[in-house]
């Protein structure tokens, strides 16, 4: 009989570690972004530029429809490049243990001190330690990294080039706390034990541990994400801080996942690790406002399909609240493409998972690890003892033994031939497949399962599911966000256009997917706001689909929905049916168009659909107390610039996500219109990128020209470190955000 791994309650209190002071005057982490010179494809640095990490020069080049990374890749160049720093040292690092973290360098890279190969990773998404103490001298250092992503196709999404995550300078007494050694554990939640390694200047260890008792504990949770601090400190040595938060976890066949002793389901998403149209460089601001689009859209849970995340991904989750499914690797021993991990994981497996985990253990957001995703060699006997040997890894290095899991599918009739994989996990993810539930809890009744990943049109199927099976955590729906790369996933078109998904064909002009919740812009989709209705309730919303025909007749993909938007400007239209869709938790809607009630409806899966007569206007629907309404735009009036937030740290790192949006004259949305647009930065910030929703707009995004779509686009800003004024111009038309 198939043994199943039981899961066991536990209290859980995990942290994440903040920059501290070492015992010296000497900052003990620096952040070392700037002052970087670049070139690519060749290792002259006379032909050098300055550049600011985060720094993805892929996404700095035009869409080629010959270029190697191809459908997957988002039709953007790769290659090989070079970074290179000048690194001064006072006399007051003399004696000191000096070391460079790199939080992501996409790919293979190395890195040389004074002409000395010092360290370097193979794999893109994990971070890593250099030690340079042997190799600095006391004055001016020469710090070279290469990277080589030529090798292609080597991902099955856009990965960007270069050192697209933060770089630092880690500075500490020879006798110093182990970053990655630091512990927390809770025997229960009035009682925390805080503890590390420190590392001797002969190399070995001793460990140290602080004991604290919190009398009245404020859990952590996706509604109330608290968050304790604490320091661990080595007295004259060295001296770390620690964020943590409190919380309890359990889950199994019965009772499903419960979080802080109340049950919960899980209304996930998966998401890749770019960032829309500046690509995969991975600005702090930019993270956070990842994680932040996912929160207003109702998720309470991510998945980082299909790799490591960045730290400051991870910090937003802790402080916004957002359960995390930390994942490793896209494939194990057998390869998708010719240059992915199956060339790395016997060398590397461990280092790799250990990168993970060590770094990543201390986060509360945190609760299950991801070991992989659809393997290829899923039907081969070894399969399991791979699964075994990564799973046991991750227990190993994870004190509070959170459940492991990997996205499992298949494409045929033979899903049992998967349970002694299955069985190596605590959770098992199922990849559209929960339509296999039911027959499996009957099979294997002590399995614990959740979708990992879902068609974003099962909304209501994959809902209810999860609701009814306590033996189902929840759904992740594929995907959170529009990303770059994976082109043409999502996509719906018209009849004459080239059919098909993205693997079956190459699909350019198409760069992008467009199965996200949230579109490049970062503007929700309807299907957002009806998949945040069923799990989290709140108001009535209305949108309407396009009419087929409208454009041409429409044809949709496997990722796809029908085409449709929060708009009631069909210009053309007048007289031809379209069908209005309202999204509602009340049992009864009223239609009106211009104050005549058009019809009344019982929603059925939380909507109602009405096909009437389009007739320019105000269209409103009433259910219960709520009230939405749409109205029909005039002519573009003119443009309105929407920015994410009133300033910019002066620290050229902050971020400015400005939404341009064209307008008629009462100030409403003009959903078709295509205006062409010329973005300037002036004062103390500089343009990074503009571009729109359009998957398929093939205008690059380094540009300061670009045009609205569907009424819309986004332009991005970065902090150049001076205070003062940050001035953006659209077509004349001014926004102004200190910075500070």
């Amino acid at each position: 009989m198939m043994q199943i791994r039981k899961a066991m309650t536990v209290a859980v209190l995990l942290s994440s570690i903040m920059t501290a002071q070492a015992a010296s005057t000497i900052q003990r982490k620096q952040l070392l972004n700037d002052g970087w010179w670049f070139v690519e494809n060749d290792s002259n640095f006379t032909k050098s530029k300055a550049v600011t990490l985060p720094h993805d020069w892929s996404i700095l080049h035009d869409f080629d429809a010959k270029a190697s990374s191809g459908n997957d890749g988002g039709y953007l160049p790769t290659g090989k490049g070079w970074y290179r720093r000048v690194l001064t040292l006072g006399k007051e690092y003399v004696g000191k243990k000096v070391r460079l973290y790199f939080e992501g360098v996409y790919m293979n890279s190395r890195v040389y001190v004074n002409g000395h190969e010092a360290g370097g990773w193979p794999y893109g998404y994990s971070s890593f330690w250099v030690d340079v103490t042997p190799y600095i001298n006391i004055g001016q250092n020469e710090v070279v990294v290469s990277v080589d992503n030529s090798k292609q196709k080597n991902s099955r999404w856009f990965s960007g080039s270069g050192i697209y995550r933060n770089v630092w300078l880690v500075t500490t007494e020879k006798e110093y706390i182990d970053d990655w050694s630091i512990r927390v554990k809770t025997p229960d939640v009035h009682h925390v034990e805080v503890s590390a390694t420190v590392i001797r200047e002969d190399g070995t260890t001793y460990p140290i541990e602080r004991k604290i008792t919190v009398e009245n504990p404020r859990l952590w949770s996706p509604d109330d994400p608290y968050l304790y601090h604490t320091e661990l400190a080595v007295e004259g040595k060295d001296r770390v801080a620690v964020t943590y938060g409190i919380r309890t976890i359990s889950y199994d066949a019965k009772g499903g996942l419960v979080l802080n002793g109340k049950p919960l389901k899980l209304n996930g998403a998966c998401v890749h690790h770019d960032n829309g149209i500046i690509g995969a460089a991975a600005y702090d601001d930019a993270e956070y406002r990842k994680v932040r689009l996912m929160k207003e859209a109702g998720f309470n849970a991510l998945r980082t399909s299909h790799n490591p995340p960045s730290e400051a991904f991870l910090r937003a989750c802790d402080e916004l609240g957002m359960l995390v499914i930390d994942e490793a690797f896209d494939g194990w021993r057998e390869q998708k493409n010719d240059y992915d991990y199956h060339l790395l994981i016997d060398e590397w497996w461990q280092r790799d998972i250990d990168a993970m985990v060590l770094r990543d253990r201390v986060h509360p957001s945190i609760f299950c690890w991801s070991i992989g995703n659809e393997v290829i060699e899923r039907k081969k006997i070894e399969v399991v003892k791979t699964a075994h040997q990564l799973a046991e890894r991750i227990r190993m290095q994870d004190p509070e033994r959170r459940p492991v899991t990997s996205a499992l599918a298949a494409w045929d009739q033979d899903w049992d031939i998967y349970d002694p994989l299955a069985a190596e996990h605590d959770i098992v993810g199922y990849n559209y497949m929960m339509f296999k539930a039911e027959g499996d809890h009957e099979r294997v009744p002590g399995r614990v399962m959740m979708q990992t990943e879902s068609f974003p049109r099962d909304a209501w199927q994959n809902y209810e599911r999860s609701q009814k099976h306590p033996y189902i955590l929840g759904d992740f729906v594929w995907t959170g966000l529009d990303y770059i790369g994976e082109s043409g996933i999502g996509r719906y078109y018209y009849e004459g256009d080239v059919p098909g998904e993205g693997w079956e064909r190459p699909l350019y002009p198409w760069h992008a997917a467009y199965c996200g919740d949230v579109d490049l812009t970062g503007k929700r989709k309807p299907v957002s706001y009806y998949r945040s209705l069923l799990w989290n309730g709140g108001s009535t919303y209305m949108a309407v689909r396009e009419p087929d025909g409208y454009h041409g007749k429409v044809k949709t993909s496997m990722w796809s929905t029908w085409p449709t938007t929060d708009s009631w400007t069909w210009q053309g239209w007048e007289g031809k049916p379209i069908e209005v869709v309202v999204y509602s938790r009340e049992p009864q809607v009223k239609l009106y168009l211009n104050d005549q009630l058009i019809a009344g409806q019982s929603t059925k899966e939380m909507k109602a659909v009405f096909t009437i007569n389009y007739q320019p206007g105000t269209l409103r629907a009433e259910a219960g107390s709520d009230r939405c309404e749409l109205q029909t735009a005039g002519a573009p009036a003119r443009i309105r610039l929407t920015a994410d937030r009133q300033q910019l740290k002066a620290d050229g790192q902050s971020l400015l996500f400005v939404t341009i949006e064209v307008v008629d004259a009462q100030g409403r949305g003009v959903p078709e219109a295509q205006q062409p647009l010329e973005v300037k930065v002036s004062g103390c910030g500089e343009l990074l990128a503009v571009g729109n929703a359009n998957p398929r707009d093939n205008d690059p995004y380094y540009d300061a020209k670009h045009s609205t779509w569907n009424g819309r686009a986004l332009a991005v800003v970065r902090s150049n470190g001076k205070r003062g004024t940050v001035v953006v111009t659209v077509n004349g038309t001014r926004l102004k955000v200190k910075s500070e």
